[in-house]
Parts: C-alpha cells; sequence; structure tokens
C-alpha cells in the first residue's frame, strides 16, 4: 500500500487512541508499519537534514531532551520522539505526524532516542548522518542479555555505514566500537574529585575487549565509568574532544561543570541532579559538536532543558507538598540515584514502587546489587508499593534501614495517599523512586488528580 494512504488510516487509528485516553505513542506508527512496510526509510528519507539517533541502557530519553533544546535553541525544526517510545512503533509514530501532503515533513532533523536492541534495524532503515551511543550497563538480563551480546550487535551496524560516531569515552565497551573510526567524537569527565573510592560490586565492564585481561581503572565515577587502561595489551581511554570538568553536585535539584570543546569552553548549570546527568548533558553537547552547532547555543540549550517526565521531575501534591519522582531500573541507575539523594541533607521520606512488568524487567534480583545501605540511618519513612513492593520491604530491611520506618502497600494509589499524608512538619519534600512502569502508573494517577500535566499533551 502506497505510504499516502497508509498514513492516513493510521493517523485515524491515533486520533481513536487519543479518544479512549491513550498516548498513541506507538499504535499509530505499528498500523502504519504493517500497512507500510517501509514507512520509517520513506518518510525519513524526506526529512531535509536527516536523522540522528540516541541510544544507550541508562538516560537516553534525558539526552535527547538535552539534544532537542540545543537545536531548538539554534532554530533548527525537529521531529522528535519525545514521549519517550524507542522502539520502532514509536518512531514510525513521530515520523507519522510529521507527515504533510506533496511529500512534506513539519520538521527538519530527526532526533530519535533508540532501544538497544532497535538500534540495528532502525538505522539501516534511516541512514542516520549521526549515532550517539551514551553508555551499556546491565540491564534487563532477561530480555537484553550480556552487555558484550549488545556492544556486538552495536559494531556489527556501526560497520556497516558512514556514519558520525559520538561515544562515551569512559565506558571501555563503547570506546573500543569507535577506536578505529575515523572522525569519531568522543566525550568525558575530567574531574578527579568525583572519583569513587573503589568500583561498586555490581559493575560492569571490568575486562578488555582487545586481550581479556582486566582493566586498571585510575578513576571511576559511575559505576564502569571512568579513566583505564590495559596493562596486558596496552589499550587506554580515547582522549575525549569533549569534556566536563569542574563539576559541581547540588543534590536533587541541579548540578554545574565547564563544557570543553575544540572551540572553547563554556559554564553550564543544569536544572538536573546527579553526576549520571551531567553525562547526559555531555553527551548532547558532544552530539551538537559533531553537528556544527556553536558553543553558546549548547550552553544555553543546556540551562533551559528542565527534567523529562519521571526522571527528576516535582510534581505539587495538592496538599502542598512536592513529590520528586527520581526513576531507577537497574543496579547502575538506582546507585547514582541514591549517591544523588544522600547529598540531600536531614531524613527523607521515600516512596519506592517496584514493579516486575516485561518493560521493568521479571527478574528483580538487581535491587540486591543496589546500594541503598547508602541511605541507612537517614530515612524517615518509606513505603513500599508495588507488584513486588515485599521483595523491596526485604531489600531495605537487610540495607540497615530500621523495620519500624518501613511499610508496605502494594496498591500504589493507596500508597502514595499514605506517604504524602505521613509528613514531616517542614513538609520536606517526599522522593519517589519507581520503576519505569511504576512511574508511568505513578504518573498516571497524578494526572488523574490534576497534579500533573500528561506526558503526551
Amino acid at each position: 500500500m502506497a505510504t499516502t494512504l497508509a498514513v492516513k488510516l493510521a493517523r485515524g487509528v491515533g486520533a481513536l487512541s487519543r479518544m479512549r485516553g491513550g498516548g498513541a505513542t506507538s499504535a499509530p506508527g505499528k498500523v502504519l508499519m504493517r500497512l507500510a512496510p517501509d514507512a520509517i526509510g520513506d518518510l525519513g528519507g524526506r526529512l531535509q537534514r536527516g536523522s540522528v539517533l540516541i541510544s544507550a541502557t541508562n538516560g537516553k530519553t534525558t539526552t535527547a531532551a538535552l539534544t532537542a533544546s540545543i537545536l531548538q535553541h539554534a532554530g533548527i525544526p525537529l521531529v522528535h520522539n519525545q514521549a519517550g517510545a524507542n522502539m520502532a512503533g514509536g518512531i514510525a509514530t513521530s515520523l507519522l505526524d510529521a507527515a504533510r501532503p506533496r511529500g512534506r515533513m513539519a520538521g527538519e532533523l530527526g532526533l530519535f532516542e533508540v532501544d538497544e536492541l532497535w538500534l540495528s534495524s532502525l538505522a539501516a532503515e534511516l541512514h542516520p548522518r549521526a549515532i550517539l551511543l551514551g553508555n551499556l550497563f546491565r540491564d534487563q538480563l532477561d530480555r537484553y542479555g550480556e552487555l558484550d551480546t549488545i556492544a556486538d550487535s552495536w559494531e556489527r551496524v556501526l560497520g556497516e555505514r558512514d556514519t558520525q560516531l559520538v561515544l562515551n569515552a569512559d565506558d571501555p565497551l563503547l570506546a573500543d566500537l569507535g577506536r578505529e573510526r575515523p572522525g569519531a567524537v568522543f566525550f568525558g569527565v575530567e574531574d578527579d574529585t568525583l572519583a569513587l573510592a573503589g568500583m561498586a560490586h555490581a559493575a560492569d565492564a571490568k575486562h578488555c575487549r582487545r586481550c581479556g585481561a582486566p582493566y586498571v581503572f585510575d578513576a571511576v565515577y559511575l559505576g564502569h565509568l571512568g579513566h583505564y587502561h590495559c596493562d596486558s595489551c596496552g589499550q587506554t581511554r580515547p582522549l575525549p574532544s569533549v569534556t566536563a570538568t569542574d563539576v559541581k553536585l547540588e543534590g536533587v535539584r541541579a548540578a554545574r561543570f565547564t563544557l570543553r570543546t575544540p572551540t572553547g569552553e563554556a559554564e553550564v548549570s543544569l536544572a538536573l541532579p546527579g553526576l549520571y546527568n551531567v553525562y547526559n548533558a555531555l553527551a548532547a553537547a558532544a552530539l551538537a559538536t559533531a553537528l556544527e552547532i556553536p558553543l553558546q547555543t549548547i550552553a544555553a540549550g543546556l540551562t533551559a532543558t528542565q527534567a523529562a517526565f519521571g526522571r527528576a521531575e516535582a510534581v505539587t501534591l495538592s496538599g502542598g507538598r512536592e513529590l520528586r519522582i527520581l526513576l531507577v531500573k537497574n543496579p547502575a541507575g538506582a546507585n547514582e540515584v541514591l549517591r544523588t539523594l544522600a547529598l540531600e541533607p536531614g531524613e527523607h521520606d521515600l516512596l519506592g514502587v517496584l514493579n516486575d512488568q516485561i518493560a521493568d524487567g521479571r527478574d528483580v534480583s538487581w535491587i540486591w546489587d543496589a546500594d541503598f545501605e547508602l541511605l541507612a540511618g537517614r530515612v524517615r519513612l518509606v513505603t513500599c508499593s508495588g507488584s513486588r513492593a515485599a521483595d523491596l520491604a526485604t531489600r531495605l530491611k537487610y540495607a540497615g534501614i530500621d523495620p519500624t520506618r518501613i511499610r508496605v502497600q502494594p496498591n500504589l494509589e493507596t500508597a502514595l495517599r499514605e506517604a504524602s499524608a505521613s509528613r514531616p512538619q517542614d513538609g520536606a519534600t517526599l522522593y519517589a523512586l519507581p520503576t519505569y512502569t511504576a512511574m508511568l502508573a505513578l504518573r498516571e494517577l497524578l494526572v488523574a488528580r490534576g497534579e500533573a500535566s500528561s506526558a503526551w499533551a
């Protein structure tokens, strides 16, 4: 079926989905692909400036949002899957929404965050001008498999096309993918004041892919990200051309750093917390540098970015209390959230929501690799919810949190009501730590209560 007719029919599906209250982020695209299997390549080929793809285990949505802000400051109209639907259906829907009569598109550049397992097939269809790879951490082993499996699939797709690569020099797995690639842009952190005392027990990518010997880490910043070298074969971290120095982490609300690129340096103030978001901002800056965006435009775009939904997003509850949502979905991401939360003074009220749906990963044993011990002695009250609430409560007990301060309430609506009602006199922030599907359910609940705006609006 011709793409034009398929677009009309798929749009009807999207309109029906929205009438029923859904986000219509993937269903119309799936219909479009069923009716016109080449639709992604066809519509993507109409974009005047082509497409760029962003993939990573952690931070895809935030990195894409940061990049979008930069490109919008540069005056570049985008086609962007900003709702976070990052498989083929979601990207097809974004292209569908941008399609206009007579082969025109409502946008010049495609900016797409892509699920790790979909990168190969979508790159083959879109022929992107640039691919940004932010990190590879252990996540959902029942779906993704071991890290080397993903790294091997990425290496194959990158080796088959002439695409600008933007890679995290601090991630040994990703650095290997671009060592021999002419023109690859590397980014990394250059601030030893952030170095951890040692590598976390749950860290990945500890061995050299060239010879198999253990890496020697000269500095560890986040998970297995850092400065490293191999004593056996001499392999070292690539020298990054885009770096963050003088990093200042300001609890759960902000971070600052000096951004250095081949064209100069600029001060960046992020309205996003944690070193993990410094890495996301650095990745976006490196991609923008590869696209030849001026440095001051990059800095302005980064500074203007607000938290993506569910990623350090702040919501004011009906009683006036602040709820801050900090997504956790694997050991590396959870540890950085916990590390950031530990910077906040005093005792904390927490709402932990652990689900085991397919999008979360059925196996929740990863919570035993998350360093909840960082909050031992720092919790006033924690309410555990979700389909695996009891598992989370058990983990927190063994992390050293007083069992009398732990409540179990599997029903999310009741858990939110109880957690927000039990407030200290100073009305301190309630921190929600949900897994992915739990975050979506929590936001849906907040939207229904009139306390948050829809992510699909």
